[in-house]
């Protein structure tokens, strides 16, 4: 394993060098790009006949286990360095559009999708049960916060703008993974659950989530307001977030939910009263270090997935369609409320574009497909996934910052 991780670090470590000093994009599309191109140039070597480096960066990435990797291990402390710098006053301003966006926009859309898709297979040669359509729509339907978060950095999207989808991306992975589990439980039952059974499994694991997130967030407030020593502060956060995760695991309640919370605790309760100037300025450093290195490996990891796709004629045809039909959802469930709400959402003029090209999916979904059992649809549910998580990064990735630009008024927001 330490092999393995050494190997992972030192590629992250040369794309990320070579996207600095030549490419200039932003970190997290710029590593993905230059794997995914490099992946590309491997499979085209391999179909001419030289087949040594393929194989062995096949083997490289089948050694990961992909879905183990991010929601047992970086996701949560992805979830806690994003949560950790958001302003909750400024988030409670917004709270009725990122709560309707996290519960409604997401349920809506994970049907819309699903159905959408079944529909759309009967076009096509490719076969899909319509429970697995419905699984697909779970898991792409969430806007993912790692991807979300890093790249609107460098977007320059008004402020309120960024409050709304940033907040939005942290809490609806976790109403994602409560559909997502409904949906296998559904499959493997071979029965639809109740809607009272529905109901307490996204109350224990959501509410569950958000309860755990704030106990612990709270006993780390406590811990940090009565010392004053950034090694040990910075020691206790860390320590927090990863025996938080395991413990929400073993609890079965939604992790994603409980980092966020626990880091929205730390980040401002924390911030306010707890922390000296040295200590703050110490833990922010730690966190924007871990944030922006694991990004890096992760979007590096899913530059490299791309060899384990078997692509066709069908699958390539299919992907296209889908990443059409992820879009016209987000449009119809986040892009037409904002824009015929207008101004009652408190947003600029022409948000509802940016909020709907720049729901990016990324880490998440590939995770959550990955984790689905062996067989014929989980292979096309994770090609599917991959294709429109690619076409998110890169493409929507590196046009967002124009689109800002371009529909809303310099300063607005």
């Amino acid at each position: 394993m330490l092999d393995i991780i050494a190997v992972f670090l030192c590629i992250t470590a040369v794309l990320a060098f070579l996207n600095r000093r030549y490419v200039g994009l932003p970190s997290a599309i710029g590593v993905m790009g230059i794997a995914l191109c490099l992946s590309l140039l491997n499979m085209a070597s391999d179909a001419l006949g030289f087949h040594a480096l393929h194989t062995l960066e096949q083997s490289l990435v089948e050694s990961i286990d992909f879905s183990e990797l991010l929601m047992q291990g970086m996701l949560s402390l992805l979830l806690f360095a994003g949560a950790l710098h958001v302003n909750l006053s400024e988030l409670r301003a917004y709270q009725w559009q990122i709560t309707s966006l996290a519960v409604i926009g997401t349920s809506v859309s994970t049907l819309f999708i699903g159905f959408g898709l079944w529909a759309l297979l009967s076009l096509t040669d490719l076969e899909l049960p319509l429970s697995y359509c419905l699984v697909f729509g779970a898991l792409i339907s969430p806007t993912d916060p790692i991807a979300v978060m890093g790249i609107l950095k460098s977007a320059g999207a008004p402020k309120s703008v960024e409050l709304v989808i940033s907040g939005e991306s942290l809490f609806n992975d976790g109403v994602s993974v409560v559909l997502f589990s409904l949906i296998l439980a559904m499959i493997a039952s071979g029965e639809a659950p109740s809607v009272s059974e529905a109901a307490q499994l996204l109350l224990k694991e959501a509410g569950g989530g958000a309860l755990l997130g704030a106990i612990v967030g709270f006993i780390i407030y406590r811990m940090l307001k009565s010392i004053d020593s950034y090694q040990e502060e910075v020691l206790i956060t860390l320590a927090a977030v990863l025996g938080g995760y395991a413990l929400a695991t073993h609890l079965h309640v939604s992790g994603p939910l409980a980092m966020v919370v626990m880091g929205l605790v730390v980040g401002n309760q924390g911030r306010s009263y707890a922390m000296s100037d040295q200590t703050e300025k110490n833990l922010d450093m730690f966190w924007e270090l871990i944030d922006e290195i694991l990004n890096a490996v992760l979007f590096v990891l899913i530059g490299l997935e791309v060899v384990l796709i078997q692509f066709s004629t069908p699958l390539i045809t299919t992907g296209l369609m889908v990443i059409l039909l992820t879009l016209l959802s987000r449009l119809l469930t986040v892009g037409v409320p904002i824009g015929v709400m207008g101004q009652r959402v408190r947003l600029p003029k022409g948000s509802w574009s940016v909020l709907t090209w720049g729901g990016l999916r990324g880490g998440i979904s590939v995770a959550l497909a990955l984790s689905l059992p062996p067989g014929e649809a989980r292979d096309l549910v994770v090609s599917l996934t991959y294709l429109v998580v690619v076409f998110s990064i890169l493409i929507q990735g590196m046009s967002i910052g124009i689109l800002v630009k371009r529909v809303i008024p310099c300063g607005k927001g």
